[in-house]
């Protein structure tokens, strides 16, 4: 079993390089389970456009934790010793749902993190899923860090690590969302974490299948922010249910203490990873005096999105420090929607 240590820096590889850069369905049981599954097929059928936006939880991080996150090293560690008492801000991550609905926003995507005590807690997920029916609002994907490496040289804690995330699996199938996003994290050589991060792929994979869930993987820092590298772990995979993430902005392979010191082409990145997508992460940090974001091409971006044959979610996640985090999700919509009828 990991150590401590070990699982607060695999949290913070896959998770704080981010922020270096930056500066659906369970058995029907009562009527509750009924009006969400109508609202899930309302939202799926009420629009014929072929992408539709959802909202990735993380935009709203400062809200929950009551500020941004200056030490990493001290996160993971109250991670993993008073999760709880991370949540410092004044809203409750359990109202999520009427915070999306209030963007107009009916699909959501949670992080694992806001809820690290309660994974196993059926009470706190019946009544969570209790606000999703009255908001009108569905779960999409629920994103899962900080449970280990699944890509680990280790087989014992490599096999650790995919049991880890059962009981994220658990919880998506009943609250109907569609997918858990993981990291294909690991040491080694790039050969050697692609290897192992297949096996444990693979195997949290066939967990997945068997509840109806898919698996999917982030460009989220290191050997999985090279696309190349990520498209070659999906190949060797080669499940129906394993898929791929595309992140719009996390693209560095390599950071350090002032920031990206290497980067993959994004541009490449996102034509590699789209054939195995099953979501589209739409980071957005600043805007210009036009609306667009100013750190890459959204439109160019979509297109490729577009051209790849994906339809389906797109989600909104501002991590910028420019606008506030309401009006970065407001300005990430506009675009989105802009971009949405010019393709």
């Amino acid at each position: 079993m990991k150590s401590k240590s070990l699982l607060i820096n695999t949290f913070i590889l896959a998770l704080g390089t981010i922020f270096i850069l930056a500066c659906d369905t369970g058995t029907k049981s009562s009527s509750g389970d009924d009006k969400l599954q109508e609202v899930q097929e309302e939202s799926n059928d009420a629009t014929t456009a072929d992408f539709q936006i959802s909202l990735a939880q993380w935009s709203l991080h400062r809200t929950f934790f009551g500020g941004a996150i200056d030490d990493w090293n001290w996160f993971g560690k109250m991670l993993m010793e008073s999760p709880d008492s991370l949540l410092r801000g004044d809203v409750d991550p359990k109202e999520f749902p009427a915070i999306a609905a209030g963007y107009g926003i009916k699909t959501i995507e949670l992080v694992n993190t806001f809820y690290y005590s309660k994974a196993e807690d059926e009470a706190y997920w019946t009544d969570f899923k209790q606000k999703c029916n009255e908001a009108g609002v569905t779960v999409g994907l629920i994103m899962c860090d900080a449970l280990g490496n699944i890509g680990d040289a280790d087989p014992s804690a490599r096999m650790k690590a995919v049991e880890n995330h059962y009981k994220w699996v658990d919880v998506a199938k009943f609250l109907g969302a569609r997918s858990i996003r993981v990291n294909a994290a690991g040491e080694g050589t790039p050969e050697e974490v692609a290897a192992n991060a297949a096996d444990g792929l693979a195997k949290l994979g066939e967990y997945g299948a068997s509840k109806g869930i898919n698996i999917i993987v982030e460009n989220h820092g290191g050997y999985s922010s090279n696309g190349k590298w990520l498209t070659g772990v999906m190949e060797a995979v080669g499940m129906d249910n394993v898929g791929t993430l595309p992140d719009f902005g996390n693209f560095c392979v390599e950071s350090g203490p002032d920031g990206c010191i290497k980067e993959y082409d994004r541009y490449q990145g996102i034509t590699e990873l789209m054939p195995y997508a099953k979501g589209v992460s739409a980071k957005s940090y600043k805007f210009d005096e036009n609306g667009n974001e100013a750190s890459y091409d959204f439109l160019r971006i979509m297109k490729i999105v577009k051209e790849s044959g994906f339809r389906g979610y797109v989600g909104i996640e501002y991590e910028g420090s420019q606008l506030s985090e309401d009006e970065g999700i407001k300005a990430t919509k506009v675009l989105l929607e802009r971009i949405f009828k010019e393709i």
